[in-house]
């Protein structure tokens, strides 16, 4: 499959690699498995598939923390233990 290099349909692919926390080629990849799966032809349809995967992350990251929220309360800390390390 050659690449797509159309501006609106890289601007989809991008919005769900932030959603999904993963590299626009990944993004893409996802993507471009789905329009060989729905046999799309022209611009448009490859655009629709995009469109309808983000519209599947969104409802999926709104239901859940994404992995840089889960991350940041990870790394927080107890009040009382700010400068406590562990030893080995």
């Amino acid at each position: 499959m050659y690449p797509i290099k159309d501006r609106q349909y890289l601007v989809i692919c991008s919005e769900i690699a932030k959603l999904l926390s993963v590299s626009l080629s990944s993004a893409k990849k996802k993507v471009e498995i789905q329009i060989a799966k729905k046999g799309s032809k022209t611009i448009e349809e490859k655009r629709q598939v995009a469109q309808e995967i983000l519209k599947i992350c969104e409802n999926e990251n709104g239901n859940k923390l994404s992995s840089s929220k889960i991350l940041d309360k990870l790394m927080s800390t107890i009040e009382n233990e700010d400068n406590f390390i562990p030893e080995d």
